[in-house]
């Protein structure tokens, strides 16, 4: 940009300090683009892959058939001991009465959480643990 020549040249020095400025806010703001446009492409890439792994029809391991021609043995056969040993969980607590005393609910809610965390394959869905947890309410 050419300016007039009766411009002071305090003026030709801010205008130049300013476009140079405005320059360097443009290459800022060109790389900052990029970078954005980049990011959105590799997260539109993992959107996609999580679409397609969401809608894929499950995989099922297919078995090998079992041939009939086999004797069929009338006493089972012995299994080694460290596959018969099946681990053995120890009987868990029922929680205590809660009677809506604040200063129980602590223990109630602690031993409550206990509980269902140590025997989640008694549950088939959370409706039935807040059942479970339900009928510990006695008074109150």
């Amino acid at each position: 940009m050419s300016l007039p020549a009766d411009t002071p040249p305090a003026i030709a020095d801010t205008l130049g300090y300013l476009q140079y400025h405005l320059q360097e806010l443009t290459k800022r703001q060109n790389t900052s683009e990029h970078t954005i446009n980049a990011t959105l492409v590799g997260l539109t890439a993992q959107l996609q892959q999580l679409t397609q792994l969401m809608t894929a029809p499950a995989l099922t391991v297919a078995l090998p058939p079992i041939p009939m021609s086999l004797p069929l043995v009338s006493s089972p056969s012995p299994v080694p001991s460290a596959l018969s040993k099946q681990r053995t969980r120890p009987k868990l607590p029922s929680p205590p009465d809660f009677s809506g005393e604040r200063s129980s609910g602590r223990v109630f809610f602690k031993s409550c959480t206990l509980y269902l965390c140590l025997a989640l394959e008694q549950f088939s869905c959370d409706e039935e643990k807040i059942f479970w947890t339900l009928a510990f309410f006695k008074d109150g």
